[in-house]
C-alpha cells in the first residue's frame, strides 16, 4: 500500500537522485582510435585492420550523440589477444573444449590534456558457430567482424554508464 509518507519521500529523494555521481552524463567522446599489442600485430597481421575498422566503425555508430569528433575526451581501444576457437560448428563440452571466440582490449579514456579519466578491461566472446556456415571461405572474416561488434558494445557499456 502506498502512503502519503511514500509519495513524499519519493518526492523528496528525487532531485538528490538526480544529481548523484550515478546520473551523471558520460563524457562526449571526440576522437577513437584502436590500436593493438605488438603480439597481436604478428599472430594477426593482415587480419587486423579490419578488426580496427570494424571496432571503430561501431563504436561510432553505437556512441551515437555520445560521439563528436573534436571534442571532448579521446577513447583509446588496445587490442590485447584474439582468439578464435579451432572448432566452429557448435559446443564440443563432450571432449573438454570450448568453442567460444575470444577478443580482449581495454578500453581508455583521456581527457584533452592527456591524462587518463578512466580504463577499462574488456573481454568479449562469441560462439565459433555463430558467425555462420563454417565451410563458406570468408568464416575467420565474419568470426573477427563479430568479436569487434561485440567488444563495441561492451565499450559502450562501461563508457557509457
Amino acid at each position: 500500500m502506498i502512503t502519503r509518507r511514500h509519495v513524499l519521500a519519493s518526492a523528496l529523494g528525487a532531485p538528490a537522485l538526480a544529481t548523484s555521481p550515478a546520473f551523471a552524463q558520460a563524457p562526449a567522446v571526440g576522437a577513437i582510435r584502436v590500436e593493438a599489442l605488438p603480439s597481436v600485430v604478428e599472430a594477426w597481421g593482415p587480419h587486423l585492420p579490419m578488426v580496427k575498422a570494424e571496432l571503430e566503425r561501431t563504436l561510432a555508430e553505437i556512441l551515437g550523440p555520445a560521439y563528436q569528433p573534436r571534442t571532448g575526451t579521446r577513447l583509446v581501444v588496445t587490442i590485447g589477444s584474439i582468439w578464435l576457437a579451432s572448432y566452429a560448428g557448435g559446443s564440443k563440452w563432450s571432449d573438454g573444449g570450448s568453442s567460444n571466440d575470444t577478443l580482449e582490449s581495454t578500453a581508455t579514456l583521456y581527457d584533452r590534456k592527456g591524462r587518463q579519466l578512466a580504463s577499462y578491461p574488456i573481454r568479449s566472446t562469441e560462439t565459433s558457430g555463430g558467425a555462420g556456415a563454417w565451410y563458406l571461405p570468408d568464416v575467420d572474416q565474419r568470426r573477427l567482424k563479430a568479436l569487434a561488434r561485440n567488444n563495441a558494445w561492451w565499450i559502450k557499456r562501461y563508457i557509457a554508464s
